[in-house]
């Protein structure tokens, strides 16, 4: 699992290969989605980086990979930059399952590795009111891996339907895997919702603990991104969809950039 979180200035990154500094980003003042399919929002075009992409080269930038992420500003009250890892990660998808493809789904999930590798650059937000966290991250593989990724993810809503895992805490788990509908937008996506209740075998009487979590990924062109939005009620599924929505423009744009600077 990726290590501990270090704040910079209002916006707190995951370290991942190396010291981020973020550039600035767009404010956005987006009207959150309340379904999947929308027109796509307007965005500002952030500002252009200094370091540009050599001729030739497929990699986005580590400045543009900063730029490219969605912040508490895109998403507005009340996300903000996160307090640390939450609670549940630890405590819930930290669970072992007897079913090779459903434990592989838990172990991406836990270690934040969804398309499959460490990802590039990441950011965490929480969302107080809901107890929620959004886990936003920019990956850094060939565009042929990630589509197979994406091609492993569709198939988990009937090979994990439902299925069994128990926790490091002696707790069973009842685990219900879905599709999740997104915006159309980028060349390939998918999105899941999980939904875990856990359960004392020991105690009957102790109260149950559930955590539902939104899965998001997208390739756009070269690039993709994932994110997953959980929480121990309903999650707020607008800001998925926003962020979504805002993550496939601003990595078009960030690209658009990096290619007009060469």
């Amino acid at each position: 699992m990726t290590g501990g979180i270090r704040t910079r200035g209002s916006r707190v990154l995951l370290p991942i290969g190396g010291l981020l500094v973020l550039s600035g980003c767009a404010t956005l003042g987006l009207e959150h989605p309340a379904t999947a399919k929308y027109p796509l929002p307007t965005v500002e075009k952030p500002a252009a980086t200094s370091e540009a992409a050599p001729s030739g080269s497929s990699a986005l930038t580590d400045a543009q990979a900063e730029a490219a992420l969605v912040t508490e500003s895109d998403l507005g009250s009340p996300w903000a930059a996160t307090g640390g890892t939450a609670t549940w990660r630890d405590g819930l998808l930290k669970a072992r399952s007897e079913v090779a493809e459903c434990q592989r789904l838990l172990d991406a999930l836990y270690s934040d590795q969804v398309l499959g590798a460490p990802a590039r650059v990441a950011v965490a937000l929480d969302d107080p009111a809901s107890e929620a966290q959004l886990r936003y991250q920019i990956g850094a593989r060939r565009p042929s891996d990630v589509d197979a990724d994406l091609k492993w993810l569709g198939e988990m809503p009937a090979k994990c339907a439902r299925f069994t895992a128990t926790t490091q805490t002696g707790l069973s788990e009842d685990v219900q895997v879905s599709g999740l509908a997104l915006p159309e937008v980028g060349d390939r996506r998918q999105g899941l919702r999980l939904t875990l209740t856990a359960t004392d075998p020991e105690d009957p009487d102790a109260d149950e603990q559930n955590l539902t979590l939104e899965l998001a990924a997208v390739r756009v062109g070269e690039d993709a991104f994932a994110l997953t939005n959980g929480g121990p009620g309903d999650v707020p599924n607008d800001a998925t969809q926003a962020a979504v929505q805002i993550g496939a423009l601003r990595l078009a744009d960030v690209r658009r950039q990096g290619r007009a600077q060469v």
